[in-house]
C-alpha cells in the first residue's frame, strides 16, 4: 500500500511538482503530513533532481544533435576520460555506453545553430578521434522539424500504468 501511495505521488511530482504538499494530499486524498513524508522517501530513494525542460529555441538553440559512437576500446580509463569531458562541455546533456547501430556509446547536445554545432564537432574529433574506430551524427533542427511526440516524462505515468494494468 505504501509503494502504491508513493507511485501515485511520484506521477502527480511529474505531472507538477510545483504543487504544494497540501494540494497534493488533495488530490491523492490522504493527509498533508503523509505526502510531505512521502516527498522524502521519494526525494531520497526516487528523484533525482527537481527540473523543468525548458523550450530550447526560447534559449536560442536550433540544432539537438544525437551523436553514436564506436570505440576502439572500451576500458575504465576511457570511460573516467569521458565523464571529465564532458563536464567541460556545457552544451552536453547526456553520454552513456550503450549498444545498438554498431556503436558503444551515445551523447546527446544541443547547440545555437548549424555553425556552434560544428565547432562543438571539430573539439569532438580532436579529443576523441583517436579513440574511436567511428561515430554517426544525427541532428534535428529543433524549429524546422515535425515533432511528433515531444519530450516530457509525463508519458511514463501511461506506460507503467498499462504494464502494471492499474
Amino acid at each position: 500500500m505504501k509503494q502504491e501511495k508513493l507511485v501515485k505521488l511520484l506521477f502527480e511530482l511529474i505531472k507538477n511538482s510545483k504543487r504544494s504538499d497540501r494540494d497534493l494530499a488533495k488530490i491523492l486524498d490522504i493527509s498533508q503530513p503523509t505526502v510531505t513524508r512521502l516527498r522524502k522517501v521519494l526525494e531520497r530513494e526516487a528523484i533525482k533532481q527537481y527540473t523543468i525542460i525548458p523550450n530550447l529555441s526560447y534559449l536560442g538553440c536550433d540544432i539537438l544533435a544525437l551523436t553514436l559512437f564506436r570505440s576502439k576500446e572500451l576500458v575504465h580509463p576511457l570511460w573516467d576520460k569521458g565523464k571529465e569531458w564532458g563536464k567541460d562541455q556545457p552544451n552536453v546533456m547526456f553520454i552513456s555506453t550503450g549498444q545498438g547501430i554498431d556503436s558503444d556509446a551515445v551523447m546527446i547536445s544541443i547547440h545555437k545553430d548549424y555553425a556552434d554545432f560544428v565547432k562543438f564537432y571539430h573539439v569532438f574529433r580532436r579529443d576523441w578521434g583517436k579513440y574511436l574506430h567511428d561515430f554517426k551524427v544525427f541532428l534535428i533542427s529543433i524549429s524546422g522539424s515535425v515533432i511528433m511526440k515531444p519530450f516530457t516524462f509525463n508519458y511514463l505515468i501511461d506506460a507503467y500504468q498499462k504494464g502494471t494494468g492499474k
